[in-house]
């Protein structure tokens, strides 16, 4: 015994005499650390002194950063983005709007041009664009597995190259990558804030990867599996640790809805600085288009509005309906068409197009089926001024502009049953109905009979309660919202 106490109290004077080198070489290692970072820092301020110049007046604007790699699409967020630049242009005039973007295949006019085209928003004036080479970073493609992780780390590079090119005064992540904003806070010296459309994780993520359901984001090799599924579970919460430190950076934080309100207060604990901005929906230009009862019984058209992303589930619009026209509920002859209107932003969209025109022969509809790709503004209301049934098919939408604008436009709206569209828009309006909400190819498929079935006088009654109930989506109500928001950024 005593020798064995002997050896405990040798191997306890080893480690003692390697524990205090160790602590004195990290101790070395975090002042060194500090020393390069708050050199970096000093380096990255001299840069913004060199890169800005004092305007007309003598006095020196301030400058708004939007972190939105992806400008030209035509998605909901890229709304958002304009109309909130459009906002700050209208009320600050000594603020100068600059936008972080890889769309390299076309210069700045045209980037604004595409915006008034798609959105019928104007500027009032002039957008510096700072382009990006390293877009390719923060591409799904490029990290098959551990994706989140593998983007949300190429986002902090793709921000490096960014605060190098022009270090603005206050930076504003408008597309999702929190990574970035430890970056501009800590080494660029600015003012940071964040408009959050959908959380990077959340905590419907790891219920799906808890309860291993198969989805677009958990495969089914990995839910048939225990182990794996465990794995990516660890794997999630650890993301979500790091996701809730980057998103704590932020001084302001926007988000959409009350469903993308409660994920980040839960992910990012920053209540007193987190308020709902709902995004801006066009919705008096389509409440000006004429509403009436349909004409013709026989020929009705579903429209849906999204882009063309994975998690949008376009296969389960077309499934529901090819199982609509394949049950021959509504009459031999009724004439359906589904029309999938949305943006393409890369190849792999591109990919997903051709992939669902191929569901579509497969389930022999591809005569009834029309797809309509990057078009125009003008285009989409001719669409939705005739179509009967808006589609919206995409599990926990953070928002749903395109639910919106079917609504105004006066579509009956069938919507996915969570999310946005169930918490926030899609609800009754003085105790009425507004729309329809689903969750599965087969109550899709019943809701689509149900709506087609409806006396013209109730389908016109749902659409106009809808038409009423989205008023509080308007520009007019965002740009109140998004500057009481952004106000002590600007202060």
């Amino acid at each position: 015994m005593a020798e064995i106490g002997l050896r405990l109290a040798g191997l306890s004077r080893l480690l003692c005499s390697l524990l205090i080198p160790a602590v004195f070489l990290s101790g070395i290692l975090c002042v060194c650390l500090v020393i390069l970072l708050g050199g970096i820092r000093l380096w990255v301020q001299q840069r913004k002194k060199q890169g800005t110049s004092a305007g007309r007046d003598g006095k020196r604007p301030l400058v708004v950063a939007f972190f939105h790699p992806y400008c030209n699409a035509g998605g909901g967020g890229e709304r958002v983005l304009w109309c909130a630049i459009r906002t700050l242009q209208k009320r600050y005039r000594n603020v100068t709007c600059v936008v972080y973007t890889g769309d390299r295949d076309a210069t700045g006019e045209e980037i604004v041009e595409g915006a008034f085209r798609r959105f019928n928003i104007k500027l009032t004036h002039p957008v510096k664009f700072v382009f990006l080479e390293k877009r390719y970073l923060v591409e799904a493609s490029l990290y098959p597995h551990f994706t989140l992780l593998g983007q949300s780390l190429g986002s902090v590079f793709l921000g490096w190259e960014a605060l190098l090119k022009f270090v603005p005064d206050i930076y504003i992540d408008s597309m999702g990558y929190a990574f970035t904003l430890p970056l501009f806070k800590y080494l660029g010296g600015c003012r940071v804030g964040c408009y959050v459309h959908y959380p990077t994780i959340s905590t419907d993520m790891l219920s799906v990867v808890w309860n291993q359901d198969t989805r677009f984001n958990n495969a089914a090799f990995i839910t048939n599996n225990s182990l794996f599924s465990k794995f990516k579970l660890v794997y999630y919460y650890f993301f979500a640790f790091l996701y809730g430190l980057v998103g704590s950076c932020s001084d302001v934080v926007m988000v959409n809805s009350s469903w993308t309100l409660n994920h980040i207060l839960s992910l990012w604990r920053a209540g007193a600085c987190t308020s709902v901005v709902y995004p801006p929906c066009d919705v008096q230009t389509f409440l000006d288009l004429p509403l009436e009862e349909d004409k013709s019984t026989t020929e009705y058209s579903i429209v849906s509005i999204s882009q063309f992303r994975p998690e949008k589930d376009h296969p389960l619009q077309i499934r529901a309906f090819a199982k609509l026209l394949k049950e021959k509920r509504l009459g031999q002859q009724l004439s359906l068409k589904l029309i999938l209107i949305g943006g393409c932003r890369n190849p792999q969209d591109e990919e997903r197009v051709k992939n669902l025109k191929g569901l579509c022969e497969e389930l022999g509809v591809s005569n009834d089926v029309t797809f309509r790709i990057n078009i125009s503004f003008e285009e989409l209301k001719r669409h939705l001024a005739n179509a009967t049934i808006g589609l919206h098919t995409m599990w926990n939408e953070h928002f749903g502009i395109g639910v919106v604008e079917c609504m105004a436009a006066g579509t009956v709206i069938l919507a996915h049953n969570s999310g946005g569209p169930k918490f926030d828009i899609v609800v009754p309006y003085e105790g009425h109905t507004t729309g329809f909400l689903a969750d599965s190819e087969d109550s899709y498929a019943e809701a689509m009979v149900s709506i087609l079935s409806l006396p013209p006088e109730k389908r016109l009654e749902i659409r106009e309660n809808a038409r009423r109930s989205v008023h509080r989506f308007s520009d007019q109500n965002f740009e109140e919202t998004f500057l009481l928001s952004v106000e002590p950024l600007l202060k």
